[in-house]
């Protein structure tokens, strides 16, 4: 006898299927990842204190394992897409923002398609919209590279710039533990 049954729906099928949104148990769900799902972002919450915004779910995946090599605890999954705009990547930002474990923040991005200009300009708009004073390290590479990274450091935030993945991943987690009391 079934006592319980739960079905997921595959996610690039809901425009075959427009009822299946209805039948969606909101409920048990994050809120953060409801809020991602409005804006094409895949997110999935996390058990640590370092937010992460990378494009890519390799890249991301990478980016964790790195992270976690450093000594660091990824608090998020958060692929942004190979094409985002400045606004989804703001919105992106301020969906790692709004998690209360988020003690700092690594942002990874390989430019291909998308420009690191297009990425700092979204970055300190979500963080200037939020009042953003966390610790915030960015490895960036790519297209307008060296455009995005001038307007990070011009920007006031308490940002670093990574030279690398391991850099990056080394640089955030010593941020935080800087900032931690003793």
């Amino acid at each position: 006898m079934a006592m319980d049954a739960k079905i997921n729906f595959d996610d690039n099928s809901m425009f075959r299927h427009r009822e299946y949104p209805d039948m969606q148990d909101y409920s048990q769900l994050d809120p953060l990842e409801i809020t991602a799902g409005k804006f094409d972002l895949s997110y999935i919450k996390l058990q640590g204190n370092i937010g992460c915004m990378v494009n890519g779910a390799g890249l991301a995946m990478a980016t964790l394992d790195v992270l976690k090599e450093s000594g660091g605890e990824p608090a998020n999954f958060l692929d942004v897409g190979g094409g985002a705009t400045r606004e989804k990547v703001t919105e992106a930002f301020k969906i790692i923002l709004q998690d209360t474990d988020v003690k700092g923040v690594f942002v990874n991005i390989f430019g291909g398609i998308m420009r690191c200009d297009i990425i700092a300009q979204g970055i300190i708009e979500a963080a200037s919209e939020v009042h953003c004073a966390l610790p915030i390290v960015v490895r960036m590479d790519g297209s307008k590279v060296e455009e995005g990274k001038k307007l990070l450091m011009q920007s006031g935030l308490n940002v670093q710039i990574g030279n690398n993945l391991g850099d990056g991943a080394t640089r955030i987690v010593q941020m935080l533990q800087a900032g931690r009391p003793h």
